[in-house]
């Protein structure tokens, strides 16, 4: 995934609201960005970061500039959470995910559940249909340990078990997590930041849920998904 224009260069001022961030540009005007990351962004948020914002005319956007990237640990680091669908769809087209490759169809937001929606949905005529669920990635605590996830999601863990019933009924069901840093060996649930979701995952891993993760190469021209990482749960 290519940025479709070139990144703004910035200085993050302080991220607020969990939508908004203030930045200072390079050329030294301050703006409000959109933030399009809900979760707590723990360790990447500190006043003083180098950031990247992409920009838009739309005239229905009030909020011109949206925050894409950051530099922490010494790395770049993806944090809009609205490019992990995207990044997963590319590269299973691509055949670049061997252990999701050799569909016929990929449909997007379909209907399942207790009244939610998968984010990808896997089909052929001589396999059984496959439910994959996507969820972003970036929080690093411990050097190449990446933990999900980095605050509360009830949502994710509803998720989880909506996956291990599909499982139950004769479907395939994947958890796939793309991590939008490179720096990363290993994934692991966050026990400390959201137990409920730590069980819910290894349960669903029982289940039968195939836990899987790529780690994605960050540059600021574009987003890739270029290597698997190992899951310890």
């Amino acid at each position: 995934m290519r940025f479709p224009a070139p990144l703004h260069p910035g200085v993050l001022i302080k991220r607020y609201k969990r939508f908004l961030a203030d930045v200072e540009l390079e050329t030294g005007e301050t703006v409000t960005a959109h933030c399009p990351n809900p979760g707590s962004m723990l360790g990447l948020k500190d006043p003083g970061s180098r950031c990247w914002l992409s920009h838009t005319d739309d005239p229905k956007r009030k909020l011109k500039y949206t925050l894409e990237v950051l530099e922490a640990d010494n790395t770049l680091v993806g944090i809009n959470t609205n490019r992990p669908n995207r990044l997963a769809e590319d590269a299973i087209r691509a055949g670049a995910i061997p252990a999701l490759s050799g569909y016929e169809a990929l449909r997007r937001e379909v209907k399942y559940g207790a009244n939610s929606r998968i984010d990808l949905l896997l089909e052929s005529a001589d396999r059984p249909v496959c439910y994959v669920e996507v969820k972003n990635c970036h929080l690093r605590r411990t050097p190449g340990l990446t933990e999900f996830p980095d605050s509360v999601t009830s949502r994710g863990a509803k998720h989880l078990g909506e996956l291990s019933d599909m499982v139950r009924q004769g479907h395939r069901a994947v958890q796939l997590f793309i991590v939008q840093r490179n720096d990363c060996d290993v994934l692991s649930p966050a026990d400390d930041l959201d137990p409920v979701y730590a069980q819910a995952l290894r349960d669903a891993s029982l289940a039968g849920v195939e836990i899987i993760a790529w780690a994605c190469e960050i540059t600021l021209d574009g987003i890739e998904i270029v290597r698997e990482i190992e899951v310890k749960l």
